[in-house]
């Protein structure tokens, strides 16, 4: 790497703020959701991505 090149990262991201400010809410009472509501930006993606690549393995043998 160059001496002048710099690295950044992506950041937190949307759903990584949002489970933040979903679990401030939550422990200062704002709010009553259940932790797995609080929590759901953070499984959500990942239960969405793998809905997905299910549903592409299943087409994919239809498909054969």
């Amino acid at each position: 790497m160059a001496k002048n090149e710099t690295v950044s990262s992506g950041g937190i991201g949307f759903s990584g703020m949002l489970a933040i400010l979903f679990i401030g809410l939550k422990l200062t009472n704002y709010i009553t959701w259940s932790w797995w509501w609080v929590l759901s930006p953070l499984w959500l993606p990942v239960a969405v991505l793998c809905s997905l690549a299910l549903l592409y393995f299943i087409l994919a043998e239809f498909v054969k």
